[in-house]
């Protein structure tokens, strides 16, 4: 199930040409033309599964970008515990914030990996070439779509790797420019990639499409959104799961509505000095319940608790609350559990991803939870197809159909409206549907609404986060810091 990952001694090859820092700037060991590299398929291979290495490291991505919203709380041990996920969740975070510079240092890695790929894609013709391209163009687009959303405009690399010394040089780009590149990257992806590849975990035709519709929907280009997510919903081979229950359990990855899961493995441990070297999801440890004693559910360390809020936000009878949230009190005293309470306690838990039982584990097991991250749902993809009919003013029949398809796998009653109600419906239906997986900050963003729903939000400051004032120091100080900061 976890191929892609458990090549270790390819990654201890890839070790030896791309630098083992995070910095923005990667340094390569070999020489920079890699006469001794890129010579043949099994070269381009090992260099991509170094690309896809730091989508493990997006663990801090979801579980920040679910504080940041209006979702949960920052929790921990006290309310010095890891004071970056305090400040985010609290809107106060600086230029100096731990947290946001490990989220820059570890997506311009990735975007440097894949253009490491792209640079030499040149050198050597072998059989299904196209394939381990459009596996690269699409990271680099994935992970540049994390940066532009996190942090607004950054500087633009296509098929070169920043160097050290070119930061002196290097202008931010205009995430309009960015978006241009990743449509590009992401058209191509989608023409060379197919449906289905013969090794569990790889990006697919579909993934590329869906995160091509998400580009999209992001810049408010509703039609083309919408074609593209047409296309994925009546061609690709996703559904949604029947059984809601079981879709965020380790023995059900990878399933029908996974359109794009982040591979992680039990296979190698790490440490608090370096969260980015395991292997595993180590958001899983961190949203896990603290000193708990009881079945099912194993310790973690109480961050990212849900607001009584979000729950609320579930009607009765929707029987996605019960997987989305763990009431922690409920469940103690139905099945004669022990736990311990945190700060911020609230008394739930974000049950898609807190540890259970029967993980194996290597190292510290908070640290190495195998558990993958569903980073593109099926769910996910006919509710964007369905936001950017209505909002496009395209079709909210169509847009009705792929809400209500959402709405009854939750036992809901279908609904029967249109233009704001539906539009509306569609921002509530995201909210409940995919709670606890990272979206929330960003849709609530994009589409207008955080200063009135998150507490602390100050708009034309917060839409984006602070560019790390570090990097705006190795820079020259050549670059402008994003507005409030």
């Amino acid at each position: 199930m976890k191929n892609i990952y458990n090549k270790n001694i390819l990654l201890i090859l890839l070790a030896l040409m791309l630098s083992c820092s995070d910095d923005f700037i990667e340094v390569a060991s070999q020489d920079e033309n890699s006469e001794e590299f890129f010579n043949s398929e099994a070269d381009y291979q090992k260099a991509l599964i170094g690309a896809y290495d730091l989508l493990q490291s997006t663990y801090l991505n979801v579980m920040l970008g679910e504080i940041a919203s209006d979702n949960t709380l920052a929790g921990g041990e006290s309310a010095t515990d890891v004071p970056g996920i305090q400040e985010v969740d609290d809107m106060v975070h600086t230029p100096l914030n731990a947290q946001l510079r490990d989220i820059w240092n570890w997506m311009f890695a990735g975007v440097n990996r894949a253009n490491f790929i792209l640079e030499f894609q040149d050198k050597t013709d072998f059989s299904g070439k196209e394939g381990v391209i459009a596996q690269a163009r699409f990271l680099r687009a994935y992970y540049y779509f994390e940066l532009v959303k996190w942090f607004g405009d950054v500087p633009l690399a296509v098929d070169k790797r920043i160097q050290f010394g070119e930061q002196f040089s290097l202008e931010r780009t205009s995430k309009e420019q960015i978006y241009a590149q990743m449509e590009e990257d992401l058209v191509f992806a989608s023409a060379n990639l197919p449906y289905v590849q013969n090794e569990t975990g790889r990006i697919t035709k579909g993934a590329a499409q869906a995160l091509l519709g998400k580009v999209y929907l992001y810049q408010e280009k509703f039609s083309e959104a919408a074609t593209v997510l047409e296309d994925l919903i009546n061609n690709g081979p996703y559904a949604l799961l029947t059984d809601y229950s079981t879709m965020f359990e380790n023995d059900n990855e990878n399933n029908i509505e996974s359109v794009f899961e982040v591979q992680y493995t039990d296979k190698e441990g790490a440490g608090f000095g370096c969260l980015q070297c395991s292997e595993g999801n180590v958001a899983v440890g961190f949203n896990g319940i603290r000193n708990y004693s009881g079945p099912v559910f194993d310790s973690g360390f109480s961050f990212n608790v849900p607001t009584q809020e979000v729950v609320d936000a579930f009607e009765e009878g929707d029987i996605r609350l019960d997987t989305a949230i763990l009431d922690i009190d409920a469940w103690a005293e139905a099945n004669n559990a022990s736990f311990s309470t945190g700060y911020e306690h609230t008394g739930y838990f974000n049950r898609k991803y807190i540890a259970r039982k029967g993980d194996l584990n290597t190292g510290d097991a908070n640290l190495t939870n195998p558990n993958n991250y569903r980073a593109i749902r099926f769910a996910d993809v006919l509710l964007m197809a369905a936001e950017a009919l209505n909002r496009g003013g395209i079709s909210d029949t169509r847009a009705l159909t792929y809400l209500n398809r959402v709405r009854t796998r939750a036992t809901l009653d279908a609904l029967d409206v249109t233009g704001t109600e539906l539009t509306n419906a569609i921002y509530q239906e995201r909210r409940v549907e995919l709670v606890g997986e990272g979206h929330r900050f960003f849709d609530l963003v994009r589409t207008g609404r955080a200063a009135q729903e998150i507490n602390g939000f100050v708009a034309g400051k917060h839409e984006v986060f602070p560019i790390p004032l570090i990097e705006i120091e190795l820079a020259g100080n050549i670059w402008e810091q994003n507005p409030g900061y």
